[in-house]
């Protein structure tokens, strides 16, 4: 774990991370597109060649039948469903304030304009409004590479169920024909009633186009490897994506009064993910910094994943020196992390400052773990700074919004010669026609 304290070593570290989550590469590309054509062209026939070819898997069918989900998810451990039960509730929850409702309006309730002589009173001769609808059907991918996480179905399918979302298609890769009991007990206890075994960027397409089997989703969710990232950038347009999820990242901001182990734990937390992981520390305390560094050798050899922790902190991971808080939450905002650790002596005094993270977690007893299972706030997360633009993933993402517009006539008179005027204008005849022939007008 690097400590840096120079001006350009600390505009190398961010430079390398910003790499670290840029473009693809062009020959992996070219793969994923070979696949997606050869799926949209095959269907069915294409993904199992594909999950024979890449998970040395075989299967009579790509569907999940509902006994095979029983007999799974009954081998998973009963305290372990307690977990995922008792998460899974708390997610639920949190979801259930982000629902949003059709609103309607007269026109004269809330178009408040400046009373001025190029302003004339608002009329009620108008219903504005918006309509919210669910998204018809979803396609969720749960990755199942190097680990599998039954955490990832409940963040991904709940908020879209308390969405309203009517057909939820989930797709699990089996390696090697390895079915995890606790995914399946989490497709379970969601009453989840399309589950397939296939992965990589072969199930992109396939929930992407549709095949024999799989009928096409109108958006796909789910974080995956660079294929499945590289398949869903690929396939946006002929379906919505949540985003583009790349490597895991965490970035602590944290002063003297910052317990040493703990922020050595929540960095290994990250770094464990894979070799890919970013795991940084800024610091005003050169002492915090030195003490974090032995914490992290110290706890690390006690990991099941120390290799891919030590790789991960060796490439991505590193300590910053600042001189100041200030200086701390600059550098943050300029990196835009996926989760972002505040542990200072006040916590709630630095975070007005914050303008870019997936996540914000304050103080010493909020660890990003807990997002990541069962606080109720969703953990799945735009990565590579693109938390300047992206949210969390959430209900908002499941539903649409559509404008509703009615005008009775005299309403239509009031706003006619406005809409006329600016059609004429831009020199589009048609549209202007449509006002004048409803005033009498002629063309």
């Amino acid at each position: 774990m690097r400590i840096i304290k120079k001006a350009k070593d600390i505009s190398i570290i961010l430079n390398t991370l910003r790499k670290r989550a840029s473009g693809g590469d062009s020959a992996r590309e070219r793969v994923v597109n070979s696949i997606l054509s050869d799926v949209k062209k095959n269907g069915d026939e294409a993904v199992l060649r594909y999950t024979r070819k890449f998970d040395y898997a075989d299967a009579e069918s790509l569907l999940f039948r509902p006994s095979e989900i029983l007999k799974f998810a009954g081998r998973a451990d009963r305290k372990a469903v307690k977990a995922l039960e008792f998460s899974a509730e708390r997610i639920r929850r949190f979801h259930e304030m982000q629902k949003e409702e059709s609103w309607m309006v007269r026109d004269s309730e809330y178009r408040k304009l400046p009373a001025n002589k190029n302003t004339k009173p608002a009329f009620s001769h108008a219903l504005l409004g918006q309509m919210i609808r669910p998204i018809e059907r979803v396609g969720v991918y749960v990755p199942g590479g190097k680990a599998s996480y039954p955490s990832t179905v409940l963040m991904n399918v709940i908020p879209a169920q308390v969405a309203g979302v009517r057909e939820i298609a989930v797709c699990v890769p089996v390696p090697r024909g390895e079915i995890n009991p606790y995914v399946m007990a989490a497709i379970k206890m969601l009453g989840i009633k399309e589950t397939y075994r296939i992965g990589g960027a072969q199930a992109v397409g396939a929930m992407a186009y549709g095949t024999q089997t799989i009928k096409r989703v109108d958006k796909i969710v789910g974080p995956g490897n660079i294929y499945v990232a590289a398949a869903k950038r690929m396939v946006f347009g002929e379906v919505d994506i949540d985003m583009i999820a790349g490597p895991s990242e965490i970035l602590i901001i944290a002063d003297a009064s910052a317990n040493p182990a703990f922020i050595a734990a929540d960095l290994l937390s990250q770094a464990e993910h894979d070799e890919l992981a970013s795991s940084v520390l800024i610091t005003d305390s050169k002492i915090l910094a030195e003490d974090v560094r032995r914490e992290i050798e110290r706890q690390m050899t006690k990991l099941k994943r120390r290799a891919i922790a030590k790789k991960s902190l060796k490439n991505y991971g590193a300590v910053i020196i600042v001189r100041d808080i200030a200086h701390a939450v600059k550098l943050s905002n300029n990196i835009a992390p996926e989760h972002l650790e505040i542990m200072t002596e006040r916590p709630s005094a630095v975070l007005p400052e914050i303008k870019n993270a997936g996540a914000i977690f304050l103080g010493r007893w909020t660890p990003e773990t807990l997002g990541d299972y069962s606080a109720g706030p969703n953990h799945t997360l735009p990565t590579g700074g693109t938390a300047r633009f992206f949210s969390p993933l959430g209900v908002y993402d499941f539903i649409k919004r559509s404008s509703l517009l009615s005008f009775t006539e005299d309403g239509f008179m009031k706003i006619a010669k406005t809409v006329e005027t600016i059609a004429d204008i831009e020199g589009l005849e048609a549209h202007a026609n449509t006002i004048r022939i409803r005033t009498g007008k002629k063309s």
